[in-house]
């Protein structure tokens, strides 16, 4: 280390800055990891944890055969084949062993088939036909606990409430960062500052389909992701992948907090088009949803409702900052839903064809209730997402709707374009010498299409866990 202060400087302590520096670490580096806010964690920790995998001891305790192969199929078809296969692979080969080091390393995540997306076990990640998403104790604060345990036991060390201001190049090689006016040298720096959802500026440059959330988007990306990335590749030439693509959740337009917070709509609700028509599973991944509910905003001009009775209103649990039966008449009260006394009233304050909606509900009442859904096959996903008792009709007066719109902004992929060894390329394909980068700042695996739940996170640790091996190895 005689000509460098540390071997190896990691930026951000996300999920994907403490996968780099613990890896980099047991790989004999020295090690110091910087962090903007005053703890560490990030979007990781703000998360449920889920970690997409396959061919996992835990899918195979539980019987679940699955390969890397069909991952990557999979992963490629629903992103319509738009990134690079060779990386995708990589990312799709190197999750499984990933998850086992966490299991090594102390991350608990019992064999047990899991119903949603807060409870320990192997649960459904999106719309595949395997099951791959793996839910840890404590979620991702688990996950953060776990690598920060293992930190601490590699003695790296950790500078809070520093944002590194720029990169050091020596020779065209990457060879340190500026933080709080200091040169720091080093061998390899790996990028895992996060994404760029909380500048506005820059969501309006790399993901300006966020903004049609209007008024309603809100932000649930940890505070320091505010696009360092970006500034750190465009001093030193480097490529950036995933222009216009990120996650966004679709939410009622009221909503104003992470589920978690917001609480959840009622099992009991309809959604419907600007035709008055319903066009989907309402309870459909994230995966799909988004795009489901965009296209049909855009096929006919008009918004998209959540229709539900006054039963589903009371039925709703309190405590919850948005979905409460009580705030649900607040939210009346403002405008952000609209109450009516029969179904024929609510066509026409929402503007849809009052044969068409009457129609809709009818034949929601036929099937969701009887535990069938020969439309949507919803009935599939309720029994996946563990409910055993159908649910009610939508019959009860006053009826009510609400706009239902991509406004929860979760993640942007936007990020400096990596190989599959994690290293940053520049504009030509190049690697940058010392330079690599994961999670959000890493660009390249997050694509058009959120996989599903756990898609970000193993993301984030996989090629976490990636760069800091290969910076350890070329520093």
């Amino acid at each position: 280390m005689s000509e460098h202060d540390y071997d190896v400087i990691v930026i951000g302590g996300g999920g994907a800055g403490l996968a780099a520096a613990v890896s980099a670490a047991e790989r004999g580096a020295s090690v110091i990891l910087f962090e903007s806010e005053g703890e560490l964690g990030g979007s990781t920790q703000e998360s449920a944890g889920m970690f997409t995998a396959a061919g996992t001891s835990i899918q195979k305790q539980l019987g679940v055969e699955d390969t890397v192969e069909r991952f990557f199929q999979h992963y490629m078809d629903l992103n319509q084949w738009l990134l690079k296969p060779g990386l995708v692979r990589r990312f799709c080969e190197l999750s499984g062993p990933t998850l086992e080091w966490l299991l090594e390393i102390g991350v608990e995540i019992p064999a047990q088939i899991s119903p949603n997306a807060h409870t320990p076990g192997l649960t459904r990640a999106g719309v595949e036909d395997v099951w791959r998403a793996h839910v840890p104790k404590d979620q991702g604060y688990g996950l953060v606990l776990t690598l920060d345990k293992a930190r601490k036991a590699h003695g790296i060390e950790v500078v809070l409430h520093t944002r590194v201001e720029r990169l050091l190049v020596t020779d065209g090689r990457v060879s340190g960062v500026v933080a709080d006016g200091v040169e720091l040298a080093a061998g390899a720096v790996v990028v895992a500052s996060g994404g760029l959802a909380q500048d506005r500026t820059l969501v309006e440059r790399w993901f300006p389909d966020a903004l049609r959330g209007g008024d309603s988007l809100f932000v649930v990306a940890a505070p320091g992701s505010r696009g360092d990335h970006l500034a750190f590749g465009e001093q030193v030439g480097a490529s950036v992948a995933g222009d216009g693509w990120g996650l966004m959740l679709p939410t009622a337009e009221f909503v104003r907090h992470h589920h978690w917070q917001a609480g959840f709509p009622p099992v009991s609700r309809v959604h419907v088009n600007g035709a008055g028509r319903r066009f989907m599973d309402e309870d459909a991944s994230y995966a799909v949803s988004t795009g489901q509910i965009t296209s049909q905003m855009d096929a006919h001009d008009a918004p998209v409702w959540m229709v539900f009775d006054e039963a589903a209103r009371l039925a709703l649990p309190a405590g919850y900052a948005d979905w409460d039966a009580e705030k649900l008449l607040d939210h009346v009260a403002e405008g952000s839903a609209v109450r009516a006394t029969s179904l024929e009233e609510l066509a026409g304050i929402i503007g849809v064809p009052a044969e068409n909606l009457t129609a809709t509900v009818d034949r929601w009442n036929d099937q969701l209730p009887n535990g069938s859904d020969a439309d949507f096959q919803r009935d599939q996903t309720l029994a996946a997402k563990g409910s055993t008792t159908p649910p009610a009709p939508i019959g009860s007066t006053p009826f009510y709707a609400t706009r239902v719109l991509p406004a929860e902004l979760v993640c942007t992929h936007a990020g400096l374009e990596i190989d599959a060894n994690a290293s940053v390329l520049d504009q030509q394909a190049r690697p940058i010498p010392g330079l690599y980068a994961a999670g959000e700042a890493g660009g390249g695996i997050l694509g058009n299409r959120y996989v599903g739940g756990g898609n970000a996170v193993a993301n984030a640790l996989t090629i976490g866990r990636l760069a800091g091996q290969q910076a350890a190895a070329s520093a």
